[in-house]
């Protein structure tokens, strides 16, 4: 929804999610599951396609204490299925299976550039820009 501000067009940051659309702000510490159920951590941020606005990634973060010293877990979006029950995303992987997936520990753009493919690789998802 659009509202007037001096002229100025914007979004209303007031806006209701819906059955099918959820605000990534909404997504951002979202509670992730395993296969079994068990909390594995909670997404940190979504990466979008600058260009196409596609998601790229939910970065799936766990393995420090309170926040710090976590370990950053890309996510091929595909795998992640939104729960109602658990009011959060579930994944068909253990947490085991997380851990031995890529990863990295800082906020890196580098990162991305270099291993995007092998994330998608290790979950056996074809990537994105496929």
């Amino acid at each position: 929804m659009l509202q007037e501000n001096n002229g100025l067009r914007s979004q209303d940051p007031h806006a209701k999610d819906t059955y099918t659309l959820i605000a990534s702000d909404k997504v951002e510490g979202t509670a992730v599951y395993g296969r079994d159920g068990e909390r594995i951590g909670s997404v940190k941020r979504i990466m979008l396609e600058k260009r196409g606005g596609r998601v790229s990634y939910a970065v799936l973060s766990f393995g420090g204490f309170w926040g710090l010293g976590d370990d950053y877990y890309p996510l091929p979006w595909e795998k992640l299925t939104f729960d109602e029950n658990l009011d959060g995303y579930r994944i068909d992987l253990t947490k085991e299976q997380v851990e031995a997936a890529p990863r990295y520990r800082n906020d890196s753009d580098e990162w991305y550039r270099n291993n995007g493919r092998s994330v998608y690789d290790y979950y056996g998802v074809p990537p994105y820009w496929i």
